[in-house]
């Protein structure tokens, strides 16, 4: 896989999310923490089931991500080896992304939608987006009003995976994958 300057731009943002101790390494206590910030935000204790699958599914990623891309096998990863590891393939195609990703996204869901609708309305959105990911509430907001494609305050499970797909997959700027997680720099 070709990392293009666009793409490149992305997996920085993207590792700047994951590695929020700022220490220039993502490992498994960053997707721990994630994992309880984000279901903190929601009130969910440990115990609770959506909770306790929120937390698999996102050490599930992380178990994916370090297995693909710790080339030195130190427990933690660079953001060299991070982008090394997509110009390998570590997505393949967008297909076996979402066999790592839908399952993830539904244990989200669990979590943050709090009606079981399948939809989140900006509340919501903003919460998990600013806990999971430190985006900031401004551009969390700004993300959910363009995905809001019917203008109707919800963002559904479908819209989110698209999304999250193009981030990786799709070279347009003006597509949901440019601005997923605010603004790039």
């Amino acid at each position: 896989m070709e990392i293009t300057v666009f793409l490149d731009r992305k997996l920085s943002r993207r590792f700047e999310t994951y590695d929020r101790d700022q220490d220039g390494y993502i490992d498994r206590s960053d997707f721990e923490q994630a994992a309880s910030r984000t279901t903190a935000a929601f009130g969910l204790s440990d115990d609770d089931l959506r909770a306790k699958r929120f937390q698999e599914q996102l050490l599930g990623v992380w178990d994916h991500l370090s297995a693909v891309t710790d080339s030195n096998d130190d427990g933690r990863i660079s953001l060299a080896e991070y982008k090394k590891g997509f110009a390998r393939g570590v997505l393949g195609r967008p297909e076996a992304f979402d066999d790592v990703y839908v399952p993830y996204l539904d244990a989200l869901m669990a979590v943050a939608d709090h009606d079981g609708d399948g939809q989140l309305g900006v509340g919501d959105h903003v919460r998990w987006s600013r806990a999971l990911m430190n985006v900031s509430e401004a551009d969390a907001r700004a993300v959910h009003a363009r995905l809001d494609h019917d203008g109707d305050g919800l963002v559904g499970t479908e819209d989110l995976l698209a999304a999250i797909r193009a981030y990786y997959f799709s070279e347009d700027p003006e597509g949901p994958g440019a601005w997923l997680l605010g603004p790039l720099d």
